[in-house]
């Protein structure tokens, strides 16, 4: 990352969500920058669905920058199984933290939304003004519509209060230290572990949910640790920004390309009878360049390739 000395050497700044997958990405590019004052809630310590553990958790770290990373997060069948947790957690836990930002005159905050929230037929490549322009596909629009909720908190609050608070829109994130867990991961590990899985106990085939057909978006871990920091640095302005790498692989080729990786040589089994989710997802990321100079460097076969090895040395 760029050495951004001269800004973060002396902030105080609170990272939500520093354990979990992107958290330590982002706490590491901090240290890199020379930030000295980092604090990191443990979920055990501070529930943050709870306003008495919001308002202490504020009470030690005395933050000028919050980068809310906290989320409660996960694939397909995770979104299916428990949407109501998906709902109520992601947005209790903003609107709170928000809030209690705002009274405490908090400098920056810094919400991180999700590609979840466009709507289900949204055109190629999405761009932020089509946000409202329909409803989310309906497999995590509950998840997709409680991080919306906080757009329009953070827009509201800077209109009302002058509060600088900006919202970022990452795609579909990867890299080492995914969910492994079959019931909560998304599709890059969950595809890992199917083809491990099979060469490990000799089967022949794998089967992958829906047709392959949908398209997806993929942003490597440190690109996007690196596209917040830069955010949380150069951008305050109420509207929201996209967070991607600027292609497109549908879940077929994505398949084909964790098995040649895997070194699986099966056949896939296409389970048509489980949803695709949203038929195709691009963002365009040309206001993330324009604003902060944001452009994704990993290559998607460079990040992939490491997502394995890291994969083989973790859990083989």
């Amino acid at each position: 990352m760029v050495d951004k000395t001269s800004f973060w050497q002396n902030k105080k700044v609170l990272v939500t969500g520093g354990e979990g997958f992107l958290g330590p990405y982002v706490v590491e590019g901090l240290k890199k920058n020379r930030c000295r004052d980092i604090f990191v809630p443990k979920h055990r310590d501070y529930d943050l669905r709870d306003i008495g553990a919001v308002r202490k958790v504020y009470r030690h770290s005395k933050p000028d920058i919050v980068i809310h990373l906290a989320a409660t997060v996960g694939g397909i069948v995770a979104n299916r199984t428990k949407p109501g947790e998906f709902f109520y957690n992601n947005a209790v836990m903003g609107i709170q933290l928000i809030e209690e930002a705002r009274k405490l005159k908090v400098k920056k905050f810094v919400a991180l939304g999700t590609v979840c929230a466009y709507p289900k037929f949204t055109p190629i490549p999405f761009r932020e003004k089509d946000l409202w322009n329909g409803y989310p596909e309906e497999t995590n629009a509950p998840y997709g519509l409680a991080k919306k909720i906080l757009l329009v908190q953070t827009q509201a609050y800077r209109q009302q209060y002058g509060f600088n608070a900006i919202f970022l829109l990452p795609v579909n994130l990867y890299g080492p230290g995914d969910k492994l867990n079959p019931d909560a991961s998304h599709v890059i590990p969950a595809l890992i572990k199917k083809c491990f899985d099979a060469i490990k106990k000799g089967k022949d085939s794998i089967s992958v949910w829906g047709t392959g057909k949908p398209t997806r978006e993929f942003l490597y871990i440190e690109d996007c640790a690196e596209a917040i920091l830069l955010a949380a640095e150069k951008y305050n302005k109420p509207d929201p920004v996209n967070i991607g790498a600027g292609f497109e692989i549908s879940i077929e080729e994505l398949t084909n390309l964790v098995m040649k990786l895997t070194g699986f040589k099966g056949k896939v089994v296409w389970d048509t009878s489980k949803p695709d989710g949203q038929p195709r997802r691009m963002l365009d990321i040309q206001k993330a360049k324009r604003e902060f100079g944001f452009v994704a460097k990993t290559s998607f076969q460079k990040g992939l390739k490491k997502t394995v090895e890291w994969y083989k040395n973790k859990c083989l």
